[in-house]
């Protein structure tokens, strides 16, 4: 019997997904990400960080022992049931839009047929696009924005509904460093107060170690570890994970860095 705490967040166990010929995951068996947290998805290319999320998103074909949030089975959704539950921000950016940045997050707000009255829709928006830097550029046509911007417009369409979780596929990808900080920073700040839980695929792995709570280690579509910074990426898990000899220091504010002194059989 499954306890009233224990369903709370995103469970996922026993996952495996064959795409083709390959077996991209291998019984990726988790403990449960809890709501409130931020779970960073490291590994090396083509370990299966994007297929998990796609699998846990409805995207890629899976079977599992278990996939849920908050004791709802997401295995019998239907899509439009599970994309109320689950936003999905993928890494490859969609094909010319014709839409301003506002018209792009309207749609999104009204994707799903939500009902908001007209000030309350402006709200939404403006509380998110304020928080994202997006406020100069409402009106400017998302085909004409550089790729950092048009980052910010997907991850600004993914927040604009209430889900119970976000899963979000290198949203860092093309943003500077400023924005990188703030937008990881927003995330955390989100999975706080709307009590998320936020899936995130990371390939800067100090900025896993900076802004996760947990952090989820995967290779060859196996689980290495999952756990905090200091359980997940000890540099025995980054050695087997990375190939690399690594070690974690701490700047003079106490904040990880993970610093690569050598590679190991290349």
């Amino acid at each position: 019997m499954i306890r009233a705490h224990e369903r709370s967040g995103l469970h996922f166990t026993g996952v495996h997904c064959r795409l083709g010929e390959r077996q991209v995951l291998r019984g990726i068996q988790s403990r449960p990400v809890q709501s409130g947290r931020v779970l960073a998805v490291v590994g090396p290319n083509g370990a299966g960080k994007s297929t998990l999320l796609r699998c846990i998103a409805g995207f890629a074909p899976c079977t599992a022992e278990r996939l849920e949030i908050d004791g709802t089975d997401l295995r019998l959704l239907k899509p439009s049931e599970r994309a109320k539950l689950l936003r999905y921000l993928p890494q490859a950016a969609p094909a010319a839009l014709n839409l301003s940045v506002q018209e792009c997050l309207q749609v999104a707000l009204h994707a799903h047929a939500t009902k908001l009255s007209l000030a309350e829709g402006r709200k939404r928006i403006d509380s998110i696009t304020a928080a994202l830097g997006l406020a100069p550029l409402m009106e400017r046509d998302v085909d004409e924005l550089s790729g950092g911007q048009k980052q910010l417009v997907w991850l600004a369409q993914a927040l604009v509904h209430s889900p119970r979780a976000l899963l979000l596929d290198e949203p860092l990808a093309a943003l500077d460093p400023n924005h990188q900080h703030h937008v990881m920073r927003l995330l955390r700040q989100l999975a706080s107060q709307r009590d998320l839980v936020v899936l995130v695929v990371l390939h800067d792995l100090n900025m896993a170690a900076r802004y996760a709570d947990e952090v989820l280690v995967l290779r060859d579509g196996c689980l290495l570890a999952q756990g905090n910074m200091d359980e997940a990426l000890h540099p025995d898990i980054l050695a087997q994970a990375f190939q690399v000899q690594a070690r974690v220091e701490h700047c003079g504010q106490g904040t990880p860095v993970i610093i690569i002194d050598d590679l190991l059989n290349f």
